[in-house]
């Protein structure tokens, strides 16, 4: 039965290393394919651009981009920062560049066809003014909802920025500071020279282009980067809310969208074919496993977690599939005239999305590693302990997530309307969390409200991090101390019963209880006194103990 039970634990031993080396394998293939796409040059063009458009020049603080605070400011930027960043039509040396109409932002990324600036307005008679008020205010313009957008005809009325243009079915709607922004629009491209493209601005702002019902506008412009391959889309956002002033944001999305170049990008495409090659081979391995376990297979949580790891692939597999097709279908099409704007906003959202679906999909790839190291005891001892303690820790959660919402809702009504960590629900328990790592500013809490904002803090603090913290600490070493002289009491009952715990003491060497009690383990003060206290009824005559188990109670002691 032994040599049974020693075998059967030795082929599960190879087994499992047999399936940890193969997927170890896997592990280094994944990464060598998911790391070889992404490199420090695309941090780095990110900065360029940012540095080109976000940050203001050193002559003028307020000409950045991110220093738009009025419609007035919007249209300095856009005669000013704006084309001197789109056209670099000379060297430092005011050389001119060659060839012609061609514009190379640091003289290095090509601008591919034109930029493109699009509005989203609201009509008039929009919101509800109080009766009291109609005497003194005509119009009303609300917030930017899909049904207040305004699509008729304004201004000159001849021309597509004067005329609304709905969006083709690829574009995307945008999640801005204030709102959700459909994807049509009063949309204009700027011209290929900054001359007349400044001429056109100055027409534009004349002919008041932006009115009170501009809620959103949007600039957009790619580039490319032939020394990296890489293709950095622009869209700079200026949203103009109701309460007046001006927020800004942007984004800057360094893609490499064509792929396979190089003989590097090559050796990455068999990467990626052996990745294709395991996902099927793992796809059937699991749909093996559920025929065989049924029900049993979702019982365990390393089988979901395969599931979620191979669905993650899957996904990855097909959208990189759709994207190389993509775009060498569009590729020609976006830079066939360079008067019009090639739209790459589409194509780069789903390569950053891609991205992010294979930076999860290789973290859980590392975490499945403990699904093989389960063999030893070190690699369990904390999915153990937290089996143990999952009671006690549903029991915690749900008492520390009580208080920390309570204190958010409170923190949300009370300093909202004044600071900007409070400003939303969703702010409060970011900075609620902050606040229990250290990283708070009570200034800023103070200010709000001088009586409630200190009794706030002090609260929050006390009973989330004193009370709950430490508390749950302290509980958690009392039950693991409880647990110990648990287990040693179960250790003493066991080695002295009289049928010595188990058949193993049979081939364990036989010594007499005087010759235990004589031995130098037995004569220390803790063991002593366990051995003591047991009633000489369960003292065995024979005195058959495990030398095995001995040295376990030595450990314990």
């Amino acid at each position: 039965m032994e040599s049974r039970i020693s075998y059967s634990s030795e082929v599960e031993l190879k087994t499992t290393l047999r399936e940890l080396v193969i997927y170890i394998i896997f592990l280094i293939n994944l990464c060598i394919a998911t790391f070889g796409m992404v490199n420090m040059e695309r941090y780095f063009l990110n900065r360029v651009m940012s540095y080109v458009f976000l940050e203001p020049s050193s002559g003028d603080d307020s000409s950045g981009f991110s220093n738009i605070r009025s419609r007035a400011d919007f249209w300095r930027f856009a005669e000013g920062p704006l084309l001197d960043g789109l056209y670099w039509d000379k060297r430092y040396n005011n050389a001119t560049l060659t060839p012609q109409n061609k514009s190379y932002i640091y003289y290095e990324n090509l601008l591919l066809g034109v930029a493109q600036i699009r509005q989203l307005k609201v009509r008039n008679n929009t919101c509800a003014i109080y009766p009291y008020f109609h005497t003194f205010i005509e119009d009303c313009y609300s917030d930017y909802h899909y049904r207040a957008e305004d699509r008729s005809d304004f201004g000159l009325g001849n021309g597509s920025e004067w005329k609304y243009t709905s969006a083709s079915s690829l574009s995307l709607w945008y999640w801005g500071s204030m709102s959700w922004y459909n994807n049509g629009g009063y949309t204009f491209t700027l011209p290929r020279t900054k001359q007349e493209s400044m001429e056109k601005l100055a027409f534009l702002r004349q002919n008041s282009w932006l009115t009170r019902g501009t809620r959103v506008v949007f600039i957009d412009f790619s580039t490319y980067n032939a020394n990296l391959n890489l293709f950095c889309v622009i869209k700079l956002v200026a949203e103009f809310p109701a309460t007046g002033g001006a927020l800004t944001s942007s984004h800057i999305y360094s893609v490499k969208l064509l792929r396979y170049v190089t003989y590097y990008d090559y050796f990455l495409a068999s990467c990626e074919i052996i990745f294709c090659l395991f996902i099927i081979t793992f796809i059937i391995q699991e749909a093996i496993k559920m025929v065989k376990l049924k029900k049993e297979y979702f019982r365990s949580a390393w089988n979901w977690l395969e599931l979620l790891l191979l669905g993650t692939s899957v996904l990855a597999i097909a959208f990189n599939i759709y994207r190389t097709v993509e775009v060498s279908l569009l590729m020609e099409e976006l830079l066939s005239d360079d008067h019009v704007y090639p739209d790459f906003y589409f194509l780069a959202f789903w390569q950053v999305r891609y991205n992010n679906m294979v930076a999860i999909n290789v973290f859980f790839a590392w975490i499945k590693i403990f699904k093989y190291v389960n063999f030893n005891k070190t690699m369990t001892q904390l999915s153990s302990t937290l089996s143990r303690c999952a009671k006690d820790l549903t029991g915690f959660a749900i008492i520390f997530f009580t208080i920390f919402f309570a204190y958010a809702q409170l923190g949300y009504l009370a300093f909202g309307s004044q600071a900007e960590e409070f400003s939303s629900f969703q702010n409060c328990i970011f900075t609620q969390f902050r606040i229990v790592l250290g990283d708070f500013n009570f200034y800023t809490i103070e200010s709000a409200n001088r009586v409630l904002g200190p009794i706030y803090f002090i609260t929050f603090v006390f009973f989330v991090f004193f009370v709950l913290l430490v508390g749950t600490i302290l509980k958690y070493l009392s039950f693991c101390l409880s647990s110990r002289e648990e287990l040693w009491h179960s250790a003493v009952r066991q080695c002295f019963s009289p049928q010595g715990g188990s058949g193993l003491a049979l081939a364990a060497p036989q010594h007499t209880w005087a010759e235990r009690q004589s031995e130098p383990f037995c004569r220390s003060s803790q063991w002593a006194r366990h051995c003591a206290a047991l009633p000489s009824s369960k003292q065995p005559q024979k005195g058959l103990l495990d030398h095995k188990t001995s040295t376990l109670h030595l450990s314990l002691c």
